[in-house]
């Protein structure tokens, strides 16, 4: 089994002082958001082994923030590689970065990256799953919005599109309704 969390970075600002989008930087709800989410990540196991994160400013300090929140509620922290192909990559380009992971072997890998790539990456990999979370993940992969994804395999390299199953789709807003955030 390969279990695979896609995660949007959170809220930034509209424009980053230097004029690069790749420079936009996390914007105050952005950093309660990547707080929220990383404290729920911890407190819902299995923890990611490695982690892919774009190079972008917005994707690492997402990351910066997911990662503490996580070691406050589970005590770890998994490996992280940048990776600057996820800046802008479509659904295909990021399918073949999550099989390069075969090198590695974690058994469950987490993506940090951008939309649309993410949201489409995550609707064509699931070809079943949760019904609601199926519903909820239809329409966008807000920021901060994270898809869990397993697949019946050993090996990264046969994870594919529609073989995925849906787990769970949650976001910020979705943890402000529920009490189990």
């Amino acid at each position: 089994m390969r279990r695979l969390l896609l995660l949007r970075h959170a809220k930034t600002e509209n424009d980053a002082p230097s004029g690069h989008d790749q420079d936009r930087r996390l914007d105050d709800r952005g950093r309660l958001d990547a707080a929220a989410m990383g404290g729920w990540i911890g407190r819902h196991p299995p923890l990611p082994a490695l982690v892919l994160v774009s190079t972008a400013v917005r994707a690492q300090q997402t990351w910066e923030i997911v990662r503490e929140a996580m070691r406050e509620a589970a005590g770890a922290g998994p490996q992280a590689e940048s990776v600057p192909d996820l800046y802008g990559a479509e659904p295909a380009e990021l399918l073949q970065i999550v099989r390069m992971a075969e090198t590695s072997d974690p058994a469950c890998l987490m993506v940090i990256g951008h939309n649309p790539g993410m949201h489409e990456l995550a609707l064509m990999l699931a070809g079943s799953g949760d019904t609601s979370s199926r519903k909820a993940l239809e329409d966008n992969l807000p920021t901060t919005g994270l898809a869990i994804l397993d697949f019946d395999t050993g090996d990264w390299n046969e994870v594919a599109f529609r073989r995925g199953t849906l787990v769970s789709f949650t976001s910020p807003k979705l943890l402000k309704q529920t009490s189990d955030d």
